[in-house]
C-alpha cells in the first residue's frame, strides 16, 4: 500500500494550517501562505464586528481564519462542508488556531446532495440539510465556495436570505451552470456584479515569485439586495 501522506503544518497569513492534497487552494497554502487572497480583499471592507457569516466549502479554514477575527467574540462564522476528509482537516485547522466562533456543520445544503455530486463527478455520499434549518439568528454574508453548490443552497434557504437580506459572495460553476446560479440569485430580488480575482497574488504572504496559476481566475459574483443601498462601483453588473 502507498504510505499515507502526512499533513505539512504550515504558517499562512491568517494562521497555523495543516495541509494535505494537491488541489489548488493546498498548494496555494503551501507554496503562498494563502489562498485566493484577492476575494478577502474584497470582502475586508464588507464585514464587521459581529456580523454572522455562512460559509459553503470549507477551504481548509483559509478563509475562517480570516473572518474569525473580522468578526470578533460578537460575531459567528458558520461552515458548511459535505466532504468527510475536507471536514475534519477544516475542524483540525478550526481546532489548531482555537477559533471558538467558527462553527463547522458535515453537510450538503439542499436536497438531493448525491445527484448533484454525482453529476459533478465528486464521490461519496452525504448528509443533507436546508439552509433554513440552521435557524441562523442573523446573517450578513453568504460566501459560497463550493462548485454545484450555490443553487441548491439558495433553494433550501430562501426564508432566510428573504428575512435577513445578507449579501453573498460566491464561485460560479462554470460556463454550463453560471446563467443559471446568477438567475436564482436575481430570483431573490438580488443586483449582481462580477468579480474575477486572479488565484496568484504578487503579493502574497510567503513572498514567492513562481506563478502556479499562470492567468487563472475564479469566476465569482458579488450581489446585495436591491432595498440596500450597496453598489460595486467600477465592476460589471451582470
Amino acid at each position: 500500500m502507498p504510505a499515507t501522506p502526512r499533513p505539512s503544518l504550515l504558517a499562512t497569513r491568517y494562521g497555523v494550517a495543516a495541509v494535505v492534497g494537491s488541489d489548488p487552494a493546498a498548494r496555494s497554502l503551501e507554496i503562498y501562505g494563502e489562498w485566493a487572497e484577492h476575494e478577502t480583499d474584497l470582502l475586508s471592507g464588507l464585514l464587521d464586528e459581529g456580523n454572522t457569516v455562512l460559509e459553503v466549502g470549507g477551504d481548509y479554514a483559509a478563509h475562517a481564519m480570516w473572518m474569525s477575527p473580522a468578526v470578533g467574540a460578537t460575531g459567528q462564522i458558520h461552515v458548511v462542508e459535505p466532504h468527510r476528509l475536507r471536514f475534519q482537516r477544516l475542524c483540525a485547522n478550526l481546532a489548531l488556531n482555537g477559533l471558538d466562533n467558527v462553527f463547522a456543520h458535515p453537510l450538503w445544503l439542499g436536497r438531493d446532495a448525491d445527484a448533484t455530486l454525482a453529476a459533478a463527478r465528486e464521490p461519496g455520499s452525504v448528509r443533507t440539510a436546508t439552509l433554513d434549518s440552521l435557524a441562523l439568528d442573523r446573517l450578513h454574508l453568504l460566501k459560497v465556495n463550493l462548485p454545484h453548490a450555490l443553487v441548491d443552497a439558495i433553494a433550501s434557504g430562501e426564508a432566510t436570505l428573504r428575512r435577513h437580506r445578507p449579501l453573498i459572495y460566491a464561485r460560479l460553476s462554470g460556463l454550463n451552470e453560471s446563467a443559471g446560479e446568477i438567475a436564482a440569485i436575481k430570483a431573490l430580488g438580488y443586483r449582481v456584479w462580477s468579480h474575477l480575482p486572479f488565484l496568484f497574488n504578487v503579493d502574497n504572504h510567503a513572498g514567492a515569485e513562481d506563478n502556479l496559476f499562470p492567468g487563472i481566475v475564479h469566476q465569482n459574483v458579488i450581489a446585495a439586495p436591491l432595498e440596500g443601498r450597496f453598489d460595486c462601483t467600477g465592476r460589471t453588473e451582470l
